[in-house]
């Protein structure tokens, strides 16, 4: 197959994945919506007299309803216009005034079919809901937390490692912050002077990076309800309505323009120029890799000699039990001997650090991870 025919079909997937991915958020409320009415239904049917001890219940799965809607705005708000977010380049959602919901539904002819294209509606709609909890770690006051846990460490490191009396014009320091999320990390990197990028693959992600980072002009001008969808290990519905204001800071009012910028890509092609980058800084990152050797090996090679890497995160492995994939998860000491091989010095290395990742500080059930937090340097040549 020649190139011009491989690139042609390249960008046709793109262009459909694109298209899914809006989808996916405006069908947001229609699936979240359905949780509800399933509940509701399951309730009409019980015996009336557990109706009747159901009724404060009831009442709260209508304000579940409200809270929706509030999450709805600002899920309509991250997708306006993000059909040229990418250079200007198009890729238009056909709309017949009905947002693709009824047409959507409607061109099922083959109930198998049908199936299948409900259950990859439902698992990205988890993803949109998934970046409501997002916003919430990385851009409102609920989230600072999270935020001192897993971000600080890194922050304080290159704080230890570039000081300022040394360093006296941060913005020549070069940061890369790969897996850049919503881009907290990143817009902090910037905010302490370095000239930082943030890169991200996850289209779910960079539409709403674009959101917060370009168009978010207020303090706490929007609120989310991030544990709506949350329907299990709740103390109190309370805690489920819980509302989270963002941004906590103006991000594009007080960014750095000319230190900050973010790149939308998979790590391994966008960046492949060497000694290039003064830092790499990653967080809950290296483990998104179906083999985690090419994160690291790509990363040395990116880096200036004398460069640092600063890690912190699990090793979730994100890839492991796909069955369409190809997966490596070497443990953590493993791990080391490999970041060794490449050519890294290991100038710190601490385990058992406490971390979350957008859980909810309500729930009965938390999710901690004792992550690893490590520094090294690629060495000056011999």
């Amino acid at each position: 197959m020649s190139n011009s025919k491989t690139e042609e079909i390249d960008e046709a997937k793109e262009r459909e994945h694109f298209r899914a991915v809006v989808t996916a958020f405006k069908y947001y409320k229609l699936c979240s919506l359905d949780r509800i009415h399933k509940s509701e239904k399951i309730i009409s049917t019980l015996p009336q007299n557990h109706q009747r001890r159901l009724e404060k219940y009831k009442h709260y799965l209508s304000s579940f309803k409200r809270c929706l809607d509030i999450n709805n705005t600002v899920v309509h708000l991250i997708i306006k216009d993000v059909e040229t977010m990418f250079e200007n380049v198009d890729h238009s959602v056909p709309d017949n005034g009905t947002n693709g919901t009824e047409s959507f539904m409607c061109n099922y002819n083959n109930c198998e079919i049908a199936s299948q294209k409900q259950h990859k509606m439902q698992h990205d709609v988890e993803k949109v809901q998934s970046v409501l909890k997002n916003i919430v770690r990385d851009w409102s006051a609920m989230g600072a937390p999270e935020r001192e846990q897993c971000y600080k460490p890194i922050l304080d490191e290159m704080e230890e490692r570039f000081p300022l009396d040394e360093y006296t014009d941060r913005s020549l320091i070069r940061v890369l912050v790969p897996g850049a999320g919503l881009g907290r990390l990143a817009w902090e990197v910037a905010a302490r002077g370095y000239s930082c990028q943030g890169n991200e693959f996850s289209l779910f992600m960079l539409f709403a990076s674009n959101f917060i980072l370009n168009r978010c002009t207020e303090i706490n001008r929007y609120v989310v309800h991030p544990w709506v969808h949350q329907y299990v290990n709740n103390m109190t519905c309370e805690d489920q309505l819980l509302p989270a204001s963002f941004p906590d800071v103006c991000p594009s009012g007080n960014r750095p323009n000319h230190n900050f910028s973010m790149t939308a890509g998979d790590f391994l092609k966008v960046y492949t120029e060497a000694d290039e980058w003064s830092c790499v800084a990653t967080c809950f990152f290296i483990d998104c890799a179906p083999n985690v050797i090419e994160f690291i090996e790509r990363i040395y090679t990116i880096l200036r000699p004398g460069g640092y890497w600063i890690n912190l995160g699990p090793l979730l492995y994100h890839y492991s039990d796909m069955p369409t994939e190809n997966s490596i998860e070497p443990p953590y000491d493993i791990l080391l001997e490999i970041i060794r091989d490449i050519g890294f010095d290991i100038l710190k290395e601490q385990t058992g650090v406490k971390t979350k990742y957008a859980q909810n500080p309500h729930s009965m059930m938390q999710h901690e991870y004792d992550s690893v937090f490590f520094v090294c340097a690629k060495p000056f040549s011999m």
